[in-house]
């Protein structure tokens, strides 16, 4: 019996550690960005035909590239996942341009690329709220959102209501609590997640047409969470639902694909066709 306890007394020490552990590091395990010196961020962008994308103050706060047609009939903000950095999204930007006259605007987070700052739920959504604050205003303002920037451009399509035309969500999920457990579903992570990001209590508020694209063998955000956020959506809606494909297979799609969601959202002409 006192072997038992012994055990029993070791191995609580030990998951008491690890809940310890995870609760101290758990934006290190959600938060991936690539730090990239000013310079190399601005050959990259180069690269990419992208401009620079600044506030008031002169501060960058992302990327922008306008519209290849030379007429714009909108524009598209980009809320990206939870890796890398906004200059790496030319497999967004490039079929939405190819599909449509819009310019695009790649928002950069508090803590990736050479942006100042720490990557929160706080930080992100005051900085996509600023974002969005930059192209107030615009007509035919579309919110793309993936992975963990889901629930960016839910919270935003939540805050922005009728000025936005049209959201798309690429392997989204209900909540952020919910993608956790998926994950460490031994530890209680619905108490200890800071991070929540409810897109499930955000979206509806917003009530305009929402697209949804979910892989369906997803083993980062299974695909039951992105099902359950479109079944719970009262608004306009849309699924896409690939069989077989995971996370990021399914983000880099065709301008054709791009063309069924601009359908959807009510958008006229595309880029080859102003």
């Amino acid at each position: 019996m006192r072997l038992l306890l012994r055990v029993g007394m070791l191995g609580l020490m030990v998951y008491g550690g690890l809940v310890v552990l995870v609760t101290v590091f758990q934006r290190r395990l959600l938060y991936l960005p690539d730090r990239i010196p000013t310079g190399d961020l601005a050959l990259l962008a180069r690269a990419g035909n992208f401009q620079p994308w600044t506030n008031a103050a002169g501060q960058r706060v992302g990327w922008w590239r306008p519209s290849s047609s030379g007429k714009s009939r909108g524009c598209a903000l980009i809320t990206h996942g939870n890796s890398g950095s906004a200059v790496g999204r030319d497999y967004l930007a490039n079929p939405i341009q190819e599909a449509f006259a819009l310019d695009v605007y790649i928002l950069e987070y508090p803590g990736y690329g050479d942006r100042p700052g720490s990557p929160t739920q706080e930080s992100l959504l005051a900085a996509a709220k600023e974002a969005a604050g930059l192209l107030a205003g615009r007509t035919n303002l579309f919110l793309v959102g993936e992975s963990l920037g889901t629930g960016v451009a839910s919270y935003l399509a939540s805050e922005l209501g009728s000025t936005v035309s049209g959201v798309l969500l690429m392997v989204p999920y209900n909540r952020m609590t919910d993608a956790a457990a998926s994950h460490y579903g031994w530890l209680p992570v619905r108490w200890l997640l800071r991070d929540r990001y409810p897109s499930a209590e955000w979206l509806p508020r917003y009530g305009g047409p929402v697209a949804f694209l979910v892989a369906g063998s997803d083993h980062i955000v299974p695909s039951r969470l992105g099902q359950a956020l479109y079944d719970a959506y009262p608004g306009r809606k849309r699924i896409w639902v690939i069989p077989g494909a995971d996370h990021e297979d399914v983000l880099a799609q065709p301008a054709s694909w791009w063309e069924e969601v601009g359908a959807f959202w009510g958008l006229p002409g595309t880029a080859a066709h102003p």
